[in-house]
């Protein structure tokens, strides 16, 4: 289910996203709706007391998750709080009234007669219209007049209409749905020319408004000169020949402008999930020097290869349909932005790279929505890239306590192992390190018999699988670094650091006199080649590695290994770069060649940059005065 938009009504908005997401943290729902977290708290406090006994929102740790407990009531309900109040007492149905009045409007309205109709007070309506100028500003609308005299709305036909789209259409038009005859030209049209249920939709909506202003006197008009260019996309045919039958049934004719209003939602379409109606769309080859730049400049910033044809293929048609909808001013919400940057830390940094990119090339700006669908590309990328690079899993099982609890322990593994994993049990007295060998890991009930080089997780009979899976997780990246630990630490960075690459930069001014130390002491050490700080400083040129959260991450080529290389440091007193503070520097020396190394980078990556938003923890690493105190604070249990 889509997350729906619902103005001012909060509750309705939470319920909204936890009824998509499940689970969603207090601080971005505050973020989110713009309030604070004691506010969110209430709202909740009141949709618990609205669902009663059939579900509840329950909070733990700063978390809020949505618990159902009867199915069939629960619909109900859920169908009531989002169908929302259609009264006056909620603000934005006033703000709706008042807009579809004032666009409708054949000469100005008052004040008070408005009041009147809506039977709310002068001071009400008063503040209704502060707060609906606010929101059309961003759409160059604005009401005109005097209370007392009259008010108009001022701005262009097309503008209106992005404003209906956007925020108004289901208050505006739910009760004037489109003729029936119509209708049956529209679906007799998608027959022909099919286009997804989503993309179907949209369209209606796009014809209905359309429709409704042109008939009452309110065309278009000219149009630039960008929209005139889509009447040589195939498109524009089936658009073409769906308004032609409209004419005739209405007995007037449609002008062009109109025409191409309509043909955006599928000119800006999402990219359709069918591969073969994909490609049955005309695709601008121009797009192809676009993804060049955007898959140059990640793989530059973070030496990321974004190598795979079936993703470029899809993500072709993602940038043309994207940048149609930029142009164009065709609105797409994304419901998981606050999923996307808790779950893709790195693709959502991926996506800003191809946002500036976008900005560059087109003077395009990439609104929020774009971006999380840009991330969703790119953290498609990172998942189906590590399980392609994945081989099948081979696990030893050793116990010391009789087959029957070995099984046990196994099949509590198989609900947490890929089903491709092989399993093979061993009773503890027949481990020897022959037998041991062609194995990923080992998992044991007992201390082993025998030295083995494999990486070895401790489990009870019993064991908590969520705690399993993160060990398993680490211990993917066993033969990539230099100390493994299989504990309950979410970070495998931690394997890759030791005390001889850890600073504190007490004496370090500036940024630059940072990479000096950092980069000088990795050359010293054999970690990195001579030439690794200048290439620092060219990587700097390219683009700042400084975050906005007092991290920054320095990161080039080394050519003195294969391996990943990592060192942390830490400035008591913060050093500024570009009018930034840096207050922890994660150093990154990758490999000449990252196929190997590949999924330890992105890990890597991503915990930094999870750092980034865990100010709790920043501080404490900060703070660090020796590596025991930074391994301490780099401790989280995911």
């Amino acid at each position: 289910m889509a997350v729906q938009e619902f103005g001012d009504n909060r509750a309705a908005h939470i319920f909204s996203l936890l009824c998509t997401a499940h689970s969603i943290e207090t601080n971005a729902l505050a973020a989110r709706l713009n309030v604070s977290e004691r506010t969110v708290r209430n709202d909740i406090k009141q949709l618990n007391a609205r669902l009663g006994d059939c579900a509840a929102i329950e909070g733990e740790q700063g978390v809020y998750t949505l618990h159902v407990y009867h199915s069939e009531r629960f619909r109900e309900i859920r169908t009531e709080i989002l169908a929302g109040d259609r009264s006056f007492n909620s603000p934005h149905n006033r703000l709706d009234y008042l807009f579809g009045n004032l666009m409708r409007a054949e000469a100005p309205l008052l004040t008070d007669e408005l009041a009147y109709e809506m039977s709310i007070g002068r001071s009400t309506i008063i503040s209704d219209l502060k707060k609906l100028r606010a929101s059309l500003e961003p759409y160059h609308l604005a009401i005109l007049g005097k209370t007392s005299k009259g008010l108009i709305l001022q701005g262009a036909e097309s503008n209106i209409r992005s404003y209906i789209l956007d925020n108004s259409y289901g208050a505006l038009y739910r009760d004037y749905p489109l003729d029936k005859e119509i209708l049956e030209l529209t679906e007799s049209v998608f027959l022909e020319s099919p286009l997804e249920r989503g993309t179907q939709e949209t369209f209606k909506m796009y014809l209905t408004v359309m429709l409704d202003r042109f008939l009452t006197g309110h065309p278009i008009g000219e149009l630039s000169t960008a929209f005139y260019r889509l009447t040589a996309r195939p498109e524009f045919e089936t658009v073409n020949r769906l308004t032609g039958r409209i004419s005739q049934f209405l007995h007037v004719e449609i002008p062009i402008e109109e025409q191409l209003f309509v043909l955006l939602p599928i000119v800006g379409m999402r990219t359709p999930s069918d591969v073969l109606d994909m490609r049955a769309i005309e695709l601008d080859w121009s797009m192809q020097a676009l993804k060049d730049k955007v898959f140059r400049q990640i793989q530059m910033e973070l030496n990321i290869q974004l190598a795979d044809p079936e993703f470029e293929e899809e993500f072709l048609y993602h940038l043309m349909f994207m940048l149609n909808r930029l142009r164009f001013h065709v609105r797409l919400r994304s419901a998981m932005l606050t999923e996307l940057r808790e779950k893709y830390p790195l693709a959502w940094r991926m996506a800003g790279i191809a946002a500036r990119v976008i900005q560059e090339e087109y003077a395009l700006g990439v609104t929020e929505d774009e971006r999380g669908y840009l991330a969703s590309y790119f953290g498609v990328f990172l998942e189906e890239n590590g399980l392609k690079n994945s081989r099948a899993f081979r696990a030893a099982v050793v116990c010391g306590t009789g087959r029957v609890t070995a099984r046990l322990i196994a099949a509590q593994l198989r609900r947490v192992l890929d089903s491709s994993a092989e399993l093979v049990l061993f009773p503890s007295g027949r481990v020897t390190p022959e037998s041991l060998e062609g194995f990923d890991l080992i998992f044991t009930t007992v201390e082993l018999p025998c030295r083995t080089d494999l990486p070895v997780i401790f489990i009870h009979e019993i064991f908590n699988e969520q705690e399993i899976r993160h060990k398993i997780e680490k211990a993917k990246y066993w033969d990539q670094v230099d100390v493994p630990v299989l504990d309950n630490n979410w970070f495998v960075m931690t394997g890759l650091l030791d005390e001889s690459r850890f600073f504190v930069l007490d004496k370090e001014k500036d940024y630059s006199q940072v990479l000096e130390r950092m980069a000088g002491a990795l050359t010293e050490q054999g970690k990195v080649d001579e030439g690794f700080l200048e290439r620092l400083r060219s990587r700097e040129q390219i683009g700042s590695t400084v975050f906005d959260h007092s991290i920054a991450m320095p990161h080039t080529v080394q050519y003195a290994g294969d391996r990943l290389v990592l060192a942390a440091g830490v400035c008591p007193k913060p050093v500024w770069q570009d009018g930034r503070e840096i207050r922890v520097v994660f150093m990154l020396g990758l490999p000449e060649q990252t196929a190997s190394d590949g999924a330890l980078l992105v890990r890597v990556y991503e915990e930094i940059i999870s750092i980034t938003r865990n100010r709790e923890m920043l501080e404490k690493i900060a703070a660090a005065d020796n590596f025991q105190a930074l391994l301490r604070a780099l401790y989280r249990q995911a």
